[in-house]
């Protein structure tokens, strides 16, 4: 991808800003002929989560606006994420297990959120109740389970879909290929994953940055 003029940086940034999320169109999520989730699915993502340790994906990042961005996404858990963008998109997100970055190199700007008040709490959040918030959203294949967490008396969270598809080789059998986020102001954001590898070695200082603002040379 060339490198991106500033007007074309902003949508990209405000997608990251409200919500970081991932997800499929509601045309995928919610079919023509939706197939029910089989029992005891709920159980089996939530195991699924809780079983990722480490992973590294590549991940194709879609905004509101159809703008399309690309990258490496590292897990690391509980609640570490790194969105390393490619060249050219000087940006990164990153979570140090309790606050979310967004790191604008361009501008020199960092903001941080704690992660709980991202719609991504529902995947980093160690204590986010993904069972207690999460209902099986209907699917058009029974070898997708779609899991739809949100809490219903803090919609400032935000909404997350997560999307896995079945597989015996992935932890819990069941593999994290898209999630869906919406924010409370209803935008919504785009995250396919691919080429997903669990159990890799990451440092834990993966998960820090190098801080752009001229005040401060604090570490993430």
């Amino acid at each position: 991808m060339s490198t991106l003029s500033s007007k074309k940086n902003t949508p990209i940034r405000a997608a990251l800003a409200l919500g970081l999320a991932a997800a499929l169109p509601a045309s995928a999520i919610l079919a023509p002929a939706p197939v029910e989730a089989a029992e005891g699915d709920l159980d089996k993502a939530v195991a699924a989560l809780r079983g990722i340790a480490t992973m590294k994906a590549d991940f194709v990042q879609t905004d509101r606006n159809g703008q399309t961005v690309r990258g490496v996404m590292t897990l690391k858990r509980p609640g570490k994420i790194r969105f390393e963008y490619e060249k050219g998109v000087p940006m990164l997100v990153v979570s140090n297990g309790k606050s979310m970055y967004m790191v604008d190199y361009e501008v020199n700007q960092v903001q941080r959120w704690p992660i709980k008040n991202s719609p991504l709490g529902a995947l980093l959040d160690p204590s986010r109740d993904v069972k207690k918030y999460g209902r099986l959203v209907p699917t058009s294949h029974p070898d997708v389970v779609s899991v739809e967490v949100r809490d219903t008396q803090r919609p400032e969270f935000g909404v997350i879909t997560l999307i896995f598809a079945r597989d015996a080789s992935a932890p819990g059998g069941l593999r994290l290929t898209h999630w869906v986020a919406l924010d409370s102001q209803n935008h919504r954001t785009t995250v396919r994953l691919a080429n997903q590898r669990y159990g890799v070695a990451v440092a834990d200082s993966a998960f820090t940055f190098r801080d752009p603002r001229r005040s401060s040379r604090r570490p993430g």
